[in-house]
């Protein structure tokens, strides 16, 4: 009699388990930094691994690159020779990723306060779509998830020069960034490690060892994402702790919503414009996905890492959390509509 219930909350925590995880660390590493000034953090490490500054200055870098190589490791691309051959909505769902949603998020970025958000919510904004949902979701909702894999491919892999180009564009007036620099860094961190995953990938052991262990892959992939976040909101929290009143109520919940809104919005375009493009069902669905879903390790990267913006002095611990939003957002709001379109078109 017991048992179905407890299997009930065992399979909810299996499905459930990154965004609970994500929704603790967050709140455990902003409690933590409002409790332990970093100087002392620092003090404590350093006594205990002389080494341990250096290490937390790369962790953030490091642990992206492992991350997308886990990610694109175990991403299948045996099915984007029909991408190919249809190019169209993969176009769409590309230009609506990295074009449409930052010229709408540059609209909604000035009516942000305090600076964090605003750079925050360009961030999310010009990040690309993230490597292994979006084709997660089309399947659940029976679209062509070749479309969506290869939008992965290729936004993933424009980043390098298209995300540089947004943050330059609407925030240099405001904040001075290394374009350069950035494009340098993302060379390395993004391009680099997400080729490698899938060159690897393509040898016949690697890409067996990928097909049988893709879950476990995700699972390592989606906990080194974890560790990021609980670092950005730990130094998020020691923040919060030295300026009590940098943030406000309806500072927070209006960036939430502009990242929702931004989020469904740039999903309605796709779905409208591959529907008056004329595509098929399957194909609009998966630009649905791909055209509105964004990666949250390139977003948690530039939001956390000041070298990436050329300065060390750069102090925006709160630019994290529009990306934060975002990406806990589309989890919910992409659930349903997936299981929506399956039910209402299956």
């Amino acid at each position: 009699m017991n048992a179905s219930p407890a299997r009930g909350l065992r399979a909810f925590f299996q499905r459930r388990w990154f965004l609970i995880s994500l929704t603790g660390l967050i709140a455990a590493g902003m409690g933590l930094g409002s409790a332990l000034p970093a100087a002392t953090a620092e003090r404590w490490l350093g006594t205990l691994w002389p080494a341990a500054e250096r290490v937390i200055a790369w962790l953030p870098r490091i642990t992206t690159a492992c991350v997308l190589f886990l990610m694109a490791f175990s991403l299948d691309s045996g099915q984007l020779q029909a991408s190919f051959r249809s190019p169209r909505p993969v176009i769409l769902a590309s230009l609506v990723n990295l074009g449409f949603i930052p010229l709408a998020a540059w609209a909604l970025a000035g009516l942000q306060s305090p600076l964090d958000f605003r750079l925050g919510l360009m961030i999310a904004a010009a990040v690309p779509c993230t490597l292994a949902a979006a084709s997660v979701w089309t399947r659940k909702a029976d679209g062509n998830d070749a479309v969506s894999l290869m939008v992965t491919l290729v936004t993933n892999g424009l980043c390098f020069a298209v995300t540089p180009f947004w943050l330059k564009v609407t925030t240099g007036s405001t904040v001075q960034l290394d374009v350069v620099e950035m494009m340098v860094q993302l060379l390395v961190v993004v391009l680099v490690p997400t080729l490698a995953g899938q060159v690897i990938r393509q040898f016949p052991g690697p890409g067996r060892f990928a097909t049988r262990n893709k879950t476990p892959i995700g699972v390592v992939a989606q906990a080194l994402i974890l560790v990021m976040v609980f670092q950005a909101a730990y130094r998020a929290g020691v923040k919060l702790s030295s300026s009590p009143g940098g943030l406000t109520f309806a500072a927070v919940a209006f960036v939430w919503t502009s990242t929702i809104a931004l989020h469904v919005l740039a999903m309605l375009v796709g779905i409208g414009g591959g529907k008056l493009m004329g595509f098929s069902r399957r194909d609009w669905v998966a630009v649905a996905f791909a055209s509105s879903q964004k990666t949250l390790p390139i977003g948690v990267l530039l939001a956390t890492d000041p070298r990436m913006f050329g300065s060390a002095e750069l102090a925006v611990p709160f630019a994290v959390f529009p990306m934060l939003m975002y990406h806990a957002s589309q989890l919910f709001i992409d659930t349903a509509v997936a299981d929506r379109l399956r039910v209402v078109e299956g």
